[in-house]
């Protein structure tokens, strides 16, 4: 799938796109070519523009995650998304196929989380600890179990928080996998070297035209794995 088919929204202000499992959402110390300056090279051709591209990232999803990702188009709209992002005001659903049942929950149960986490960087991985660990930030999600499967089990998430590798901390904590997810627990990999958690929903009022925007996606392994 090409970089137009992907993109889920687009204004004057905002340009919002599915992601692909792997995929930076902006350079690394990898040097990986990022999303960004993927999409900065598509718009300068399709709209033919002869200086620079500005586009700046509101947020980051992990590079095994796939779904949805916000750019700015503007500076204007860079610093409203990016406050708004630290005000909680982006509401932001995932979706993660794991291995356990999370606290016993059944069909439609919601499960409130609250933790501590705390990032080793140089193992880029995050871990829950006690509030008292130097470092520690709050962490919070609420997970809803849609279906289920022999093996596996369909949760929608919702976060609270932005912390790093927040989901696949905190549900490690709890013996709880994402499919897939090596790093933080699972059995085995998928072929694709993705794991099985989307970004596939985010809610907010635009930061110029005060509008609602809703934006939805259904990652690949939703629709591959029988549930």
């Amino acid at each position: 799938m090409g970089i137009k088919e992907r993109i889920l929204y687009e204004d004057n202000h905002i340009l919002i796109i599915n992601k692909l499992s792997g995929e930076l959402v902006q350079g690394d110390k990898t040097g990986d070519e990022s999303l960004l300056e993927v999409l900065k090279a598509y718009i300068k051709e399709r709209d033919k523009k002869e200086g620079n591209v500005f586009l700046g990232l509101c947020h980051r999803i992990d590079r095994p995650t796939s779904g949805i990702v916000i750019y700015a188009k503007t500076s204007k709209s860079l610093s409203r998304l990016s406050l708004m992002f630290q005000k909680g005001e982006v509401h932001k659903t995932y979706l993660a196929l794991v291995d356990n049942l999370v606290g016993g929950s059944e069909n439609g149960d919601e499960v409130t989380l609250e933790d501590y986490i705390y990032r080793n960087s140089k193992l880029n991985k995050s871990f829950v600890v006690d509030k008292s660990h130097e470092g520690a930030k709050s962490a919070k999600m609420t997970v809803r179990l849609i279906k289920r499967t022999k093996t596996y089990f369909l949760y929608s998430i919702r976060l609270f928080t932005g912390r790093h590798h927040q989901i696949r901390a905190q549900l490690q904590k709890r013996g709880v996998h994402i499919k897939g997810d090596l790093k933080y627990g699972a059995k085995r990999s998928n072929e694709d070297g993705s794991i099985c958690l989307c970004s596939s929903k985010v809610e907010f009022i635009h930061p110029v035209s005060r509008k609602p925007i809703v934006v939805e996606c259904t990652p690949d392994w939703y629709t591959n794995v029988s549930l």
